[in-house]
């Protein structure tokens, strides 16, 4: 069986932020998800080794093995003694990837191809490495007539190691006999004082077993974080490849530098994209969409031919030909059927709104259920908390609700009720009822007139 050791207990001090470096967000996502995403490869098992971040990945990771690494002046450091915390996890026939937890532009293709090699090859150990301009701070592959020797620490390497621009990229394959073997001959002799895992190597070569190198194309995939200029380039590099993908696939994407996708959003051909946009989380979109401005859509699901113009979208679905927006929200759990229209200013919550009902402008819209071609006029509010509990409104097919109308849920508005405009409802509405709750309006002649005498008589007292 195939076992993924992903090392993530570094504290990340550079990143300067009081978030985990693994579970720093890029796009969305924790870092260490995208690693966790590529170690999916069939018949395998990830295992992680936390730090001090062990609460935090297993409240987010709880179905997968996770081992602690304590950390402090009391303990080893180094790759090898991360390791370690996960031995008795595996079985010697078992074969083992080992990778770093801060590289989210690592692709399952180069997993997977990095495997074969180790596997077709019987290696006992298989190092991946690239090679860039510039090495600094990376540990350099050395060769001897071009056969692979050894990897050299920066910190290390004498001046003609220094100049080596292959690269290892710190991922690595071993029978897992061979690694718990090898461990147990690793010491600290270095200048960090370290248990490096890369000293499994010489041990393994010193007892002839085969070890090779595996020299891996497009670099930008293991592009490790450290802080959070690196943090911002790792995200460019993730959103040109996430954007590309899609307009491959037939989606129109005017500006693809200020486009956000998430990994795993899908979107239909021909949708176009305008502007700053950001897709999330498990959203779908569509054919012919248009979402434009500065939308936000998370957790949604999108039909055909749907317009979105400067609006947020969270967990809520919109059937085929609707509009919304500008500047509308639909929070969680909101469904819209077919050509509804969602105005400037709308807030849905909560909500089913059924095909052809419109609210144009300015209205809130929560905890009701809407039937069919219902006009809901401007400043609109469902009035759905008494201070304590939300409550439902029922508005049937046909119905209209007037400008600046208040509906006290619970209330029910039958098949084609009207409610005249600055009416407060309380009471249901039976069918074809129009319904009138207002003040009687009184007009007071010369209350101008008497108005100006009282304050030119006020002035003259001041003075």
């Amino acid at each position: 069986m195939l076992k993924n050791i992903i090392l993530a207990a570094g504290e990340g001090t550079r990143m300067k932020s009081n978030t985990s470096k693994v579970m720093t967000k890029i796009l969305n996502r924790e870092i260490i998800s995208y690693i966790i995403d590529a170690c999916d490869i069939e018949n395998s098992k990830t295992i992680l080794i936390a730090g001090k971040n062990k609460a935090l990945i297993e409240e987010k990771f709880p179905n997968l093995e996770i081992r602690e690494q304590k950390i402090g002046e009391d303990y080893p450091y180094g790759t090898a003694y991360a390791v370690s915390m996960a031995l008795d996890l595996l079985e010697d026939e078992d074969d083992i990837i080992i990778l770093n937890g801060d590289i989210p532009l690592i692709t399952k293709n180069s997993l997977n191809s990095f495997y074969n090699f180790h596997k077709e090859n019987n290696n006992n150990l298989s190092v991946m490495s690239t090679e860039i301009d510039n090495p600094t701070g990376y540990g350099r592959i050395i060769r001897e007539n071009g056969k692979f020797k050894k990897i050299v620490e920066q910190k290390d390497a004498n001046k003609d190691e220094l100049k080596v621009k292959e690269i290892n990229v710190g991922i690595y394959a071993f029978k897992a006999i061979d690694l718990k073997e090898s461990l147990k001959k690793i010491n600290t002799d270095n200048k960090s004082n370290e248990y490096y895992l890369t000293d499994c190597i010489e041990i393994l070569n010193n007892e002839n077993k085969k070890v090779e190198s595996y020299v891996a194309s497009n670099p930008d995939q293991f592009y490790g974080i450290n802080n959070k200029k690196e943090l911002a380039e790792a995200g460019s590099i993730l959103r040109k490849r996430i954007n590309e993908y899609h307009m491959l696939n037939g989606v129109i994407i005017e500006n693809p530098d200020i486009v956000t996708i998430e990994k795993d959003v899908k979107i239909g051909k021909d949708t176009l994209i305008s502007g700053p946009c950001k897709i999330l989380g498990k959203t779908s979109i569509g054919e012919s969409c248009i979402i434009e401005g500065s939308s936000r859509i998370e957790d949604s699901e999108i039909k055909d031919k749907v317009k979105i113009d400067n609006s947020v979208i969270e967990k809520s679905f919109v059937d085929e030909g609707t509009d919304i927006g500008p500047f509308s929200h639909l929070r969680p759990k909101s469904k819209l059927g077919k050509n509804v229209h969602i105005g400037n200013f709308v807030e849905v919550k909560n909500s089913n709104i059924d095909d052809g009902t419109k609210a144009g402008h300015l209205a809130y819209i929560g905890d009701a259920d809407l039937g069919k071609n219902i006009n809901v006029g401007c400043g609109v509010i469902f009035v759905n908390y008494d201070g304590k509990f939300k409550h439902r409104s029922i508005i049937e097919d046909d119905a209209f609700i007037g400008s600046n109308s208040n509906l006290v849920a619970p209330v029910h508005i039958e098949k084609e009720g009207y409610i005249a405009a600055g009416s407060t409802i309380t009471k249901n509405v039976e069918e074809g009822n129009l319904s009138v709750e207002r003040a009687k309006q009184v007009n007071i002649p010369g209350y101008v007139e008497k108005k100006k005498k009282r304050d030119l008589k006020k002035l003259k007292e001041q003075n």
